[in-house]
């Protein structure tokens, strides 16, 4: 499948699939939407010290990369899982330039960290920060209350909707500890009555610039 490197409304860029009409990350601006639905939304609405984060879709490690940053001036320590079943290539990466549209030039060795760490075995990136890559399908996901924040960046419903079923929302709920969320930037309602039907408390969010709403789901305490 063709594969395109676009510069995004906020002038970050993002791989664009022209065969399906979709991108890894917003075209009304990456860097943008992955603040505003994982961050903002996300991680900032935890107070634990110490967290634990499974990302669904792990990309072109933007949401990693700017948790990364937003953990920087806290006393956040933070376990980060990312999925990939189709890791993007390293030639795509370098031509990313999240790195200067961050002003983290001085980061560029832990930009380059995650991405060339190994698959399958936790890394330490920083002391206050270790990652693990798993390269498996979503619907492989087993893990038992093991995350507190999950960060669901699949590509959409219209293009896998395979991906936005009980199914695997079932999984999500069961991977989460009590009191955990998930945030992504889907609001389509299918995806809001999968997760209520897998026992989710849902709510509706203002979105990120180009999109009306997103989603936040929190398994009950």
């Amino acid at each position: 499948m063709k594969r395109e490197i676009i510069i995004t409304d906020d002038g970050s860029t993002t791989i664009h699939l022209p065969e399906w009409n979709e991108q890894y990350h917003s075209k009304h601006g990456a860097i943008q939407e992955a603040y505003h639905v994982f961050i903002k939304q996300g991680l900032q609405e935890l107070s634990s010290s110490e967290i634990a984060i499974l990302e669904i879709g792990f990309g072109t490690g933007l949401n990693c990369f700017i948790t990364y940053l937003s953990s920087l001036d806290s006393s956040l320590h933070i376990k980060y899982t990312g999925v990939e079943a189709y890791p993007v290539a390293t030639e795509e990466i370098e031509k990313l330039n999240y790195l200067s549209e961050l002003k983290a030039e001085n980061h560029r060795a832990v930009f380059s960290n995650i991405h060339s760490s190994p698959w399958e075995s936790q890394q330490e990136i920083t002391p206050q920060f270790l990652l693990t890559k798993q390269e498996k399908f979503f619907s492989d996901i087993d893990d038992s209350e093991a995350y507190d924040l999950v960060y669901f960046d699949a590509f959409g419903a219209r293009v896998q909707p395979e991906l936005w079923t009980e199914e695997i929302f079932a999984a999500m709920f069961k991977a989460l500890r009590s009191g955990g969320i998930l945030v992504t930037y889907a609001a389509k309602g299918s995806v809001r009555r999968a997760m209520l039907a897998v026992g989710f408390e849902v709510e509706r969010l203002p979105g990120p610039p180009g999109k009306r709403e997103m989603l936040r789901a929190r398994k009950p305490i």
